[in-house]
């Protein structure tokens, strides 16, 4: 089955190959960093990562540009009221998102990118946007005037008509002319950050950066540009704009659109206060893990309501996966090999891509998953699961893996070594069998207190953290 995707432009699910048939040209707008994320922010870029993955799944390589917006009205504001630099200011917050998404297991993309280096080459795009006519000047600042881009509104299919100006669809506070008109350089105010330019004092407008950005490092047509459906509109409206403006050419073949995290009926934001933060979760004892986990169930078009409910359930969800692979490493199977459970795996692991396929639905992927387990354990117990089952399970789970990545439990700093605890264990097993029980339950007490438990079969020993 071909991998299929929503297309927020087309509003149709589309087959999609990458436009060479080798490299995916991937543009996804990154965090703002003037505070911490929170896991509405982490939400998206789960989704973002479990793209990448399964992209790559397909064969295909991938040149993934993500920004990190360190420029823009909020940061300015912030930064002068903590009396900072904006890059004082900011680079603690990149800083942070870098480790959280690097704690939640999120790929780093192949070139992450600040708007502030970059202000040259938008200089350069907003004055040849100029040369063709689609500027204007207003109290020295410049303007994007959409009605000469006829196609404006193609992305968030809105319709203007009867619109105002002054109608507020933009957080741009400047004077326009047009309500859908939005900022490509912003004039220098008092005590702002400025870059002087040919275009004057100033700083440029959010939607100018991921335009230029993007299209600097991953060429005139992108294969995707994905984000939050919070940036639908204007954003990533704008960024059609200006970029086809500037072109004359699609800005990017397929876009796609994460849903908000919820929390009862509001959407989780900073604005609203609703919010928790990877740190705030892991302060309470969840581990990246099940927050990973949590994210990634509900496929990426759907709303997510977050519950400590939820989060519990989804700790149980990996626990219950990782007793199963510890039962495929560690039990004995009689040899030879059941047919019906070899069959059985056959459809489990083509319905998992089959789900991912169609435009990754995850829930579906993770069903599959789950009902293979049932039964395959099932199978064990009544003596029906063989050795030769056993590659084909952990190839299952392997796949699974490779993109929900939740299976191997997160290592804490300082935390006891795998080399260690299998050590102890052998100390563990010389005690037994030297009859220094006290010795041995000494070990088993040292390990559980380092959050290894020891679980005795008739096919050894068995450990897992806690």
């Amino acid at each position: 089955m071909a991998l299929r995707f929503y297309n927020t432009l087309t509003q149709k699910v589309e087959e999609f190959a990458p436009a060479d048939g080798r490299t995916v040209r991937m543009y996804t707008c990154g965090p703002t960093v003037w505070n911490f994320v929170h896991i509405g922010n982490l939400r998206t870029f789960t989704f973002q990562d479990l793209l990448r993955r399964w992209l790559r799944a397909h064969g295909w390589a991938l040149d993934h540009v993500m920004n990190l917006t360190d420029v823009d009205d909020r940061i300015i504001r912030e930064a002068a009221a903590a009396g900072k630099s904006i890059y004082d200011y900011t680079g603690p917050y990149a800083e942070a998102f870098l480790a959280d998404a690097a704690t939640l297991r999120l790929e780093r993309p192949e070139r992450l990118v600040k708007a502030t280096d970059h202000i040259p080459e938008m200089v350069e795009a907003i004055r040849k946007l100029a040369e063709k006519g689609f500027t204007y000047e207003s109290e020295g600042s410049i303007y994007f005037s959409v009605a000469g881009f006829a196609e404006y509104g193609k992305l968030s299919h809105s319709d203007f008509d009867g619109m105002k100006a002054g109608a507020r669809v933009d957080s741009d506070r400047y004077d326009k002319t047009d309500a859908r008109d939005f900022a490509l350089w912003k004039a220098r105010k008092p005590g702002e950050h400025y870059w002087d330019s040919p275009l004057g004092a100033g700083r440029p407008g959010w939607h100018i950066e991921c335009s230029v950005m993007s299209m600097k490092y991953l060429g005139e047509t992108l294969d995707i540009h994905a984000g939050g459906v919070d940036l639908t509109f204007p954003h990533h409206e704008n960024e059609i704009a200006q970029s086809e403006a500037l072109t004359g050419k699609p800005f990017a073949r397929f876009w796609l659109h994460s849903e908000h995290l919820m929390l009862g009926d509001e959407v989780m934001s900073k604005s609203l206060g609703n919010f928790y933060t990877l740190r705030d979760l892991m302060g309470m004892g969840y581990t990246p893990e099940a927050i990973r986990y949590l994210l990634a169930s509900v496929p990426y078009r759907k709303q997510l309501n977050f519950t400590f409910d939820g989060l519990k359930a989804a700790a149980t969800a990996i626990e219950r996966l990782r007793n199963f692979e510890l039962r495929l490493k560690n039990e004995t199977f009689a040899e030879g090999r059941d047919e019906r459970v070899a069959a059985r795996g056959v459809e489990s692991l083509a319905k998992f891509d089959q789900s991912l396929d169609d435009d990754l639905n995850t829930a579906e992927a993770l069903a599959a998953v789950f009902e293979y387990i049932r039964e395959a354990n099932t199978a064990m117990d009544a003596g029906g699961f063989r050795a030769a089952n056993r590659a084909q399970a952990l190839e299952l789970l392997a796949r699974f893996d490779s993109v929900f990545d939740v299976l191997k439990p997160a290592v804490k700093a300082g935390a006891i070594s795998d080399q260690e605890i299998e050590q102890l264990i052998a100390g563990r097993t010389a005690a037994r069998q030297a009859r220094d029980f006290k010795r041995a339950d000494q070990i088993r007490a040292e390990l559980a207190e380092r959050g290894v438990i020891l679980e005795d079969t008739r096919d050894g020993i068995r450990w897992k953290r806690k």
